[in-house]
């Protein structure tokens, strides 16, 4: 039987010295010691860290002789990636109102869907 993971791909993500790890653990995989030298933080909040993102399936360890080795698994954070997508839609289409608003030299006003055409006033 599984059990649910203890911490999810946002939880885990949401701290910035667990985001810099997983930066360091795309390129190749490390060791504790090794992922330490780049933090001013114990080895032991390392591991703190690394056991969350492993909690979280962002990171794999694998015993190499007596040494315990981390790799990035990136799988997890699509489902981030299909969160992050709805709003980057959301943003795209704010952005492009903007920007139809910006280049239409003032003949339209933004509505509750975006931009609208108004008349122009001129004075008498």
């Amino acid at each position: 039987m599984s059990s649910a993971p203890k911490h999810d791909v946002f939880q885990a993500i949401a701290d910035p010295n667990r985001r810099k790890m997983l930066r360091l653990l795309a390129d190749h995989e490390m060791h504790v010691t090794g992922i330490t030298g780049h933090f001013p933080m114990s080895r032991t909040a390392v591991s703190k860290h690394l056991r969350i993102l492993t909690e979280a399936g962002l990171v794999k360890e694998q015993k190499v002789g007596r040494e315990t080795r981390y790799s990035l698994q990136p799988d997890p954070l699509r489902e981030l990636q299909e969160w992050l997508s709805y709003y980057e839609r959301f943003w795209d289409n704010k952005l492009n109102a903007l920007k139809r608003l910006v280049e239409s030299d003032g003949t339209e006003e933004p509505g509750p869907t975006g931009p609208r055409l108004v008349e122009k006033r001129t004075e008498e």
